[in-house]
């Protein structure tokens, strides 16, 4: 019972397998031995071998080791079109000319200088762009300025752009009205970059400038420290006036009537002596500088060079403007100045000296007429007009005369 079990057990996997499989599980099951060995070898049945037997084939190698490398695929050859997509660029470019907007660069560090701005242009944008509005740290701020802070941002006080508009335009307004009234202005920064700002302004508002260290007594003790510098006297028409040799050499050094410092930190001492010499002054005052040191305060970022030759510009334009105003009311007959005492005073006493030579020249030539009618025995005669006092027509009345001093000459000026 157990071997017929086992035989149809064994025989329905023997049929289930495949023909090349069958032959070797009907030789396990068998149980002859091998001839030529002694271990026993299984035998199939002679019939069931016989309709299992096929046809001789040659012996096939393992399909694994039948692979090959399949040949690589060639890419197609694509047509060179670069001639052809380079033509489209250009066509669609040229039909595409008229959309969109122009790119053009917003800013550059010369535009200030070519083109500078005038107290017209200021606008919050304007000084915006230029970061005046960046403040110190709130650790060295300087309470006086806290009606300048808008606020802090990121412990740095922001500074008020409505409040540095508003006191640039009125410092550019007494900068054109001392201008209009003839008087002489000095632009300061001698920090290290701010040669070309103070030189463009001074150049716009035909003023002088200085970028170098300020020489303690300068102003106080002027007489000493400025003898020798360079002067000229000019009417209301600008045009240089000559015969004031002789007062130019005995007239003490001229000072500014207006100083504009860009850096007051560094320029303490200068703005004491204006103040000790009633001299106005307009700084560009930080929220770490006192800005009861100058006359006219600007509140503004004194470490921005952007920031400093925008307002460079609107002052020296302002003073430009001034200058052309005067000159046009001078061609109408208006003069909005007076001649100073000290070159009226000089001139009354030249020209009475010169009354007094004229004087003596005359006399001397009548008392030669008249040793000269003596001796020929003739009477001399009574010129008209005799007593009447010529004075030199040099110095007409109605004409006014000021001190100038060349605007670049010396940068102590």
């Amino acid at each position: 019972m157990i071997i017929r079990e086992f035989g149809v057990r064994q025989g329905r996997k023997a049929l289930a397998a495949s023909l090349r499989q069958g032959p070797a599980c009907l030789r396990q099951l068998s149980s002859l031995s091998s001839e030529t060995s002694g271990t026993p070898v299984a035998v199939a049945d002679p019939v069931l071998q016989s309709t299992l037997k096929t046809s001789p084939e040659a012996k096939k190698t393992p399909s694994l080791f039948m692979q090959t490398a399949k040949p690589a695929r060639k890419r197609p050859v694509a047509p060179d079109t670069t001639k052809q997509d380079w033509e489209d660029a250009q066509a669609l470019r040229k039909s595409m000319r008229g959309v969109g907007t122009t790119v053009q660069p917003v800013y550059s560090p010369n535009d200030v200088f070519r083109n500078p701005p005038g107290p017209k242009d200021v606008t919050l944008e304007l000084l915006m762009a230029s970061q005046a509005h960046m403040g110190h740290h709130t650790s060295v701020w300087n309470p006086a300025n806290a009606r300048y802070i808008h606020g802090i941002r990121q412990g740095i006080h922001i500074i008020s752009l409505e409040e540095t508009a508003a006191h640039l335009r009125r410092a550019a307004r007494v900068v054109e009205e001392v201008a209009y009234r003839g008087g002489l202005i000095l632009f300061v920064g001698t920090r290290p970059g701010q040669t070309q700002i103070v030189t463009q302004s001074a150049r716009l508002a035909d003023a002088c400038h200085l970028f170098t260290k300020w020489t303690p007594g300068t102003i106080t003790n002027s007489d000493k420290i400025l003898p020798g510098l360079p002067m000229k006297i000019v009417d209301q028409h600008d045009n240089e006036l000559e015969g004031f040799d002789q007062h130019l050499m005995e007239r003490r050094a001229l000072v500014p009537d207006l100083v504009v410092c860009l850096n007051p930190l560094e320029n303490f001492v200068m703005l004491h002596e204006c103040g000790l010499a009633n001299i106005p002054t307009i700084g560009v005052i930080d929220t770490n500088t006192e800005p009861t040191w100058v006359t006219y305060a600007i509140p503004a970022n004194d470490d921005s060079l952007r920031c400093l030759a925008v307002i460079g510009s609107v002052l020296g334009r302002a003073g430009e403007a001034g200058n052309k105003r005067r000159l046009q009311d001078a061609q109408k007959g208006v003069v909005a100045w007076e001649t100073p005492q000290a070159i009226s005073t000089w001139t009354k006493i030249h020209g009475k000296r010169a009354e007094w030579a004229a004087r003596a020249a005359r006399e001397a030539a009548e008392e030669q007429a008249a040793r000269e009618a003596a001796l020929s025995g003739e009477e001399p005669l009574e010129k008209e007009g005799e007593g009447e006092v010529e004075t030199e027509g040099r110095f007409r009345r109605g004409q006014n005369f000021r001190e100038r001093r060349p605007p670049r000459a010396s940068d102590d000026s």
